[in-house]
């Protein structure tokens, strides 16, 4: 089981863009210090429901912050970026982080972002096969160039080249020592206070997964249709499924996915590694009891629901229905795990047995509150983890 946190920088009402980012950096440092496997990254552009506007760009700086902990994308939006230059940034931020980046993609919306960027409605309705195709040979390809309705340009060299061996850094390299150089007795008590408190032996499983061989930053992609599913599969990508999923219409997609995946002419081996790769977006509050955890997410995500949701505008005036937010908000809490650590860990468990799924990304922050969210995420690692294995 990896279990990680989704952090959408949540703008609840009465809070400032600030305070929102701050609440994420500390989130994702704490995940860190939980021993969670990875912190999820959500954009969103002109809109309170998530405040920060590049996924890649925040992950950049948290990966920095960090030493041990994965960083992902979920999503970064391909409607309204270039593929190259996503893929020039998920290069960048593979190498240096030592290969903890993970690229999550996704088709949004279609909200007015497409018109401010200028890559029109046609990128959202038909254009992403186009962009995901590209994206892809940019990061395993040393030279590329296209011939799409999209995208048009002469072959050039890709640089950096993602697919090139990682140099994972040593504990030296890290605490910004030259080659060979001793760590000093007493240089610990005089390093920054959020890296002396995330040092701590790596996994056994980070160092394997490590000595791996990657060919690139890992990639996903957010699926909510057939198509998008189909076009996953064809592609020999894992999914990343969204909160509003339950475990049949998660079963449901991952047939979808095995009967595309054969017909590609795939074996069967390869599925079966894929599989341990698919990402579930869920939620997780843990509290004493169940009614409490209820209560906190009750009391505080309708109105982010509808504060946030509530502010898109379509790109062409189309109508848009929401959900009711305390409808979803309750639906969430049932779907996901809310309430006690038991509690939570058995509705992952159940949700793995019944899927298959192993890889989860869990809202953490549904209670709006700086303090809260990170204490948390701190039960979710102390309390909740230990009961998966």
């Amino acid at each position: 089981m990896r279990v990680g946190a989704f952090l959408l920088s949540a703008q609840f009402p009465g809070q400032t863009h600030a305070e929102v980012l701050e609440r994420t950096v500390g989130a994702t440092v704490t995940a860190e210090r939980a021993g969670l496997d990875a912190v999820w990254l959500a954009e969103h552009h002109f809109v309170p429901y998530g405040v920060c506007p590049d996924a890649a760009t925040l992950a950049a700086m948290l990966l920095g912050r960090t030493r041990r902990i994965g960083v992902g994308t979920a999503v970064s939006v391909l409607s309204t970026r270039h593929p190259v230059a996503l893929g020039e940034q998920a290069a960048l931020l593979h190498l240096t982080s030592g290969g903890r980046f993970t690229l999550g993609v996704g088709r949004g919306g279609p909200w007015i972002d497409l018109d401010v960027f200028g890559s029109g409605l046609d990128a959202y309705e038909r254009g992403f096969p186009e962009r995901l195709d590209l994206l892809l040979r940019w990061l395993r390809e040393a030279r590329v160039g296209a011939d799409g309705p999209q995208f048009s340009f002469p072959e050039v060299a890709v640089v950096p080249r993602a697919g090139e061996p990682l140099r994972r850094p040593g504990l030296s390299s890290w605490l910004g020592l030259e080659p060979g150089q001793a760590v000093l007795p007493g240089l610990a008590g005089r390093l920054p206070r959020q890296r002396v408190d995330g040092l701590r032996p790596e996994p056994a499983e980070h160092r394997q997964a490590a000595e791996r061989p990657q060919a690139g930053p890992p990639l996903v992609v957010a699926c909510t249709s057939p198509g998008g599913v189909r076009l996953a599969a064809e592609r020999g990508l894992p999914m990343l499924l969204g909160m509003h999923s339950g475990d049949e219409d998660k079963q449901e997609m991952l047939a979808l996915y095995s009967a595309a995946w054969r017909a590609c002419g795939r074996s069967e081996e390869q599925l079966a590694r894929i599989r341990g790769e698919h990402v579930a977006a869920g939620v997780a509050q843990v509290e004493d009891g169940p009614s409490a955890a209820r209560a906190t997410l009750l009391r505080s995500m309708p109105g982010w629901f509808e504060h946030g949701l509530g502010a898109h505008r379509t790109v062409d005036g189309r109508e848009r229905k929401m959900r009711d937010p305390h409808e979803y908000t309750a639906l969430l809490c049932d779907l996901h795990a809310v309430g006690t650590p038991r509690q939570c860990a058995d509705r992952l468990l159940a949700t793995a047995e019944r899927t298959g799924i192993r890889r989860f990304a869990l809202l953490a922050e549904g209670s709006g509150e700086h303090e809260a969210t990170l204490h948390n995420i701190a039960r979710l690692g102390s309390e909740v983890l230990p009961q998966l294995s």
